[in-house]
């Protein structure tokens, strides 16, 4: 990245962003002209990142770009507590081996997005499994329960008589503590993080330090454009999803949220959006908007031939109806001589329930080896093979066997 003005870096720094406290801490900071030591927790709770945790991680990428050093924290001894945030009820905690495993596969995971050479991969348990109860209880004497519950999740846990263990309120305390530890310049966290965040900068106070400037993230809608992106709601892409379903995920989003998904998650400048709402406005089509921002998202996490792949993958398979190289296959066993299309759906998995597979045939996107289904009665005879499509990206190669003897 070019050298910037400290007006120009804020800028950059802001794009996209919630909130930003302090600024002028931050450009006071910035013009010292020495790298900021840059902080972002990850509890290891999932193993898998989706691109709901790229629009941190890019702006962590962006401030190496500019020079700035990176302490990749993963909570391996705060997982162990759960953090409750924007939760109504207490996280259940993960066991030493489990949080193992998952820090793994952040750290095999990141570096698709941050530079190893900039990047302090850091652990809170180093400095945590050296507290002793002493330790832990001065560090519980700095807050009252009183301040405690100004955090949303909690107040409303007390209001509504939920219950609230002890040991989460020790769980803001040991992330702000972390700040202490790592002596971080800047923190960035999502918007329901916040109350997190400040509690690093009161510790750093406390403990004589700089207190640590603080940059809110807004959390990405998923698929369905109403959601946070999450795997357990399915409405998320993981970022090692293959290309295909990448590439088909990010083309399924609604031109709406393609505006915003452009704006938290591509690298072109905001110029360039800018134009390209111009020209969608003066009517060109928002898809080929949507295709670009494919092509990115795809070339960053698997390279441009395999973006270029799940192009022409794409134009197959949506605009010419081709189906995919490698379409699944599946055996059911069925009760009786033949089966009647909503019931093949859902015992196929291609629709969660009978009704959600009528409403699929009713609004014609149904196809029975290539031909759109009109008629939900339709049956299927014992023995039978047939490849069924359901909307744009669900395929599979059925065959209908018997019922097993004994079951």
């Amino acid at each position: 990245m070019p050298e910037l003005s400290v007006k120009q870096a804020i800028q950059v720094i802001k794009r996209g962003c919630h909130e930003l406290l302090i600024e002028q801490e931050l450009v006071e900071k910035l013009h010292k002209s020495v790298p900021l030591r840059v902080k972002a927790g990850f509890d290891p709770t999932a193993p898998d990142l989706h691109l709901g945790h790229t629009v941190l991680l890019n702006k962590l990428r962006l401030l190496q770009d500019m020079g700035h050093h990176v302490l990749f924290l993963i909570g391996d001894f705060t997982g162990m507590i759960g953090d409750p945030s924007g939760k109504n009820t207490t996280r259940p905690p993960l066991n030493r081996e489990q949080v193992a495993i998952n820090a793994e596969s952040y750290t095999t995971q990141v570096f698709k997005i941050l530079r190893r050479e900039q990047t302090e991969v850091v652990f809170n348990s180093t400095w945590m499994d050296q507290f002793n109860a002493v330790d832990l209880i001065k560090l519980a004497a700095t807050h009252t329960v009183a301040r405690m519950l100004e955090r949303d999740d909690f107040d409303k846990r007390y209001r509504n008589n939920q219950p609230i263990a002890i040991h989460e309120f020790l769980y803001p305390l040991i992330q702000g503590y972390d700040s202490v530890a790592l002596r971080a310049d800047l923190e960035l966290g999502g918007t329901d993080q916040k109350f997190n965040l400040l509690m690093g900068r009161e510790l750093q106070k406390h403990y004589g330090q700089a207190p640590q400037c603080i940059l809110t993230m807004p959390l990405l809608e998923g698929l369905d454009g109403v959601q946070k992106m999450s795997k357990s709601l399915n409405n998320y892409i993981g970022i090692t999803e293959s290309p295909t379903e990448i590439f088909g995920k990010l083309m399924s989003i609604s031109d709406t949220l393609m505006w915003r998904y452009l704006e938290l998650l591509s690298f072109e400048s905001l110029e360039t959006i800018q134009q390209w709402r111009s020209e969608v406005y003066q009517g060109r089509n928002p898809r080929d908007i949507k295709v670009q921002l494919a092509l990115e998202i795809v070339t960053r996490f698997h390279g441009l031939i395999d973006a270029e792949k799940a192009l022409v993958d794409f134009e197959a398979r949506f605009t010419r109806g081709a189906l995919p190289d490698e379409l699944p296959e599946k055996a059911l066993h069925i009760t009786g001589d033949v089966i009647q299309i909503p019931q093949l759906l859902k015992l196929a998995g291609l629709t969660a329930s009978t009704s959600e597979a009528l409403r699929m045939i009713e609004q014609g996107g149904v196809r029975l080896d290539g031909n759109k289904v009109n008629d939900k009665t339709i049956v299927i005879p014992l023995n039978a093979t047939v490849i069924i499509q359901v909307g744009k990206r669900k395929f599979a190669k059925v065959t209908l066997l018997p019922e097993k003897p004994g079951a």
